[in-house]
């Protein structure tokens, strides 16, 4: 017996507890006798009363509330494996015949009930007029996320029929089996973008993070979006939308909910906790294809740093319980709790991290400096990921590195030499792809490679001439350069997969970025006029010459 039992007559308490010995027969939703048992109780008490039944008909636990509500402390012991619903029935009384109430509906599909019963009294008696039963629609295309039936009668007709749970759970699980990708080990997501943008913006970012996504191996289920002015403490979007992305999740059987906005430690705790699922954000998102993508050493370590980074804040605020256990003379206690062991060894980490990337810092500045005595050119790609600038660096090289098409797929940093027609040799390096919203600890990380482009003599800067968001994704790129402070190197536009568009796309965009060469990085007949210009501005005009400055013509 759970809730608000203070203030209860002795024998309103033996009359609860006979209430929790009570059974059902399996095929019943409930018996007469159980409700009027639970209306009496109810009257007599003047509070809400509830039972948990299990779906072999046992009483799993007795809630008491107020005159108004229902108090659900903690949920009885359910179904485990694979399960879509719980396998729990409950059933309540509301005291002045209310309706089914959004309290109640929040409660099926939080708790994912197997019904929701509602005994409407009658005022001032503990006579039953009629109830209400709920239930989770399992289509995900209905109009509305559950069934309601008002208005039933306490008889034999409207108390059976369990059997309807079981074609619920039949339905949910076809929809599961057809929404599971052919790949079951691949985890199962749904993106949510909760902001104060635009609904247009936001489904843009969720395209976005779907492709991140795919990179890092994930099946995208579907979209949950919220225009809001003021985020929820601790869930970030409203309860009601939660609710609604419960259910969701619950349809397509979705093992992953990824946020487009950062969350703090307490809200993905409070989201796992009433969602049953793995929560993460795009920044740990991120975090994960840059683990996945790292080859070299040096990569490795400059993403375990980040990891450490992202990591170490959220040890801290787990609970202040595991604090110190101090007693005696001295204050003196047992020693480190776990906790503390776990952020001693991973700030030991990160210093030593820190001290090994020093070292390969020291071993980049020493090959830059040799190729600074060549004194050979060195010209640097940059630009949004995904644009195709390994697959450039491979053209014009002959080289062989990794190219997918997906966002980062190469996080290492790539040297090769390119000779021009008339002998002449460049250092031609592939950065890391940016990204808006570059996550900070990922940023400070790969600080040393980005020193790179400081060196450069030219940035040949790539864009996506076939992306509907280019414009914004230029504009983006230059603002990441400004921040680095290398804003000053003379840079070039250039606008690759063109043959992705139709000839008037391409007379159009190249109006709108007068001075930008258009190339297709797979076809070597349209890199010339590219080839040509890199060489004029290398070796015709002075290194010093201010910078092209690229403004997309909105």
């Amino acid at each position: 017996m759970t809730g608000n039992t203070r203030g209860l007559k002795a024998s309103q308490i033996q009359a609860l507890t006979r209430l929790g010995r009570r059974r059902v027969p399996p095929d019943l939703w409930m018996t007469a006798e159980l409700a009027k048992s639970l209306a009496e109780v109810s009257h007599d008490t003047g509070r809400q009363v509830g039972l948990f039944l299990s779906r072999d008909g046992d009483v799993q636990q007795v809630l008491v509330g107020s005159a108004n509500e229902l108090y659900i402390e903690k949920l009885p012991p359910s179904r485990g494996g694979d399960r879509l619903l719980r396998g729990l029935l409950m059933v309540h009384t509301h005291l002045r015949g209310e309706p089914i109430s959004q309290d109640d509906l929040n409660d099926l599909a939080l708790l994912r009930l197997d019904a929701q019963i509602v005994l409407h009294l009658k005022r001032d008696s503990s006579d039953i007029d009629s109830f209400s039963r709920a239930t989770i629609a399992p289509d995900p295309l209905a109009a509305s996320p559950w069934h309601i039936e008002p208005g039933l009668r306490i008889q034999p007709g409207a108390l059976s029929g369990h059997e309807r749970v079981e074609e619920i759970e039949e339905e949910m699980r076809r929809v599961r089996s057809a929404s599971r990708h052919k790949l079951s080990l691949r985890e199962r997501a749904i993106l949510v973008s909760v902001s104060n943008e635009a609904v247009s913006t936001q489904e843009e970012n969720l395209e976005e993070l779907a492709e991140l996504a795919e990179s890092a191996g994930v099946d995208v289920l579907g979209r949950e979006f919220q225009r809001i002015s003021t985020y929820h403490p601790s869930t970030l979007m409203s309860r009601e939308r939660l609710k609604s992305l419960i259910i969701h999740a619950l349809q397509v059987q979705a093992t992953l909910i990824i946020f487009e906005q950062n969350l703090s430690p307490a809200q993905v705790k409070s989201i796992a906790d009433m969602t049953e699922l793995k929560v993460i954000d795009r920044t740990q998102l991120i975090l994960d294809i840059f683990a996945r993508r790292a080859h070299s050493s040096d990569g490795k370590l400059q993403v375990e740093l980040a990891q450490l980074r992202y990591l170490l804040p959220r040890l801290e605020r787990r609970s202040t319980a595991l604090s110190r256990l101090t007693g005696g003379i001295g204050g003196r206690g047992p020693g480190e709790t776990r906790l503390e062991e776990d952020r001693r060894r991973v700030r030991d980490r990160i210093a030593q991290l820190g001290v090994k990337l020093e070292r390969v810092g020291e071993e980049r500045r020493q090959r830059k400096g040799r190729r600074t005595e060549k004194e050979l050119p060195i010209v640097s790609l940059v630009g949004y990921t995904n644009v195709g600038k390994s697959t450039l660096l491979n053209r014009l090289t002959g080289s062989a590195v990794l190219t997918e098409n997906k966002m980062f797929a190469t996080l290492d940093p790539t040297t090769r030499r390119l000779r021009f027609p008339r002998e002449r040799e460049i250092i031609l390096t592939d950065t890391v792809g940016f990204i808006r919203n570059l996550p900070g600890d990922l940023k400070r990380a790969f600080l040393a490679t980005f020193d790179e482009l400081k060196d450069a003599h030219l940035l040949v800067h790539v864009a996506d001439a076939a992306h509907p968001m280019v414009s914004d994704q230029i504009e983006r790129v230059e603002e990441l350069l400004k921040e680095m402070s290398i804003d000053h190197i003379p840079r070039l536009l250039v606008l690759n997969k063109i043959d992705l568009l139709e000839p008037l796309d391409r007379e159009a965009l190249a109006s709108r970025f007068p001075g930008s060469i258009a190339v297709s990085a797979l076809d070597l007949n349209t890199l010339s006029p590219l080839l040509e210009t890199m060489e004029d501005r290398l070796f015709h005009r002075s290194f010093t010459d201010a910078p092209d400055r690229i403004v997309a013509r909105r």
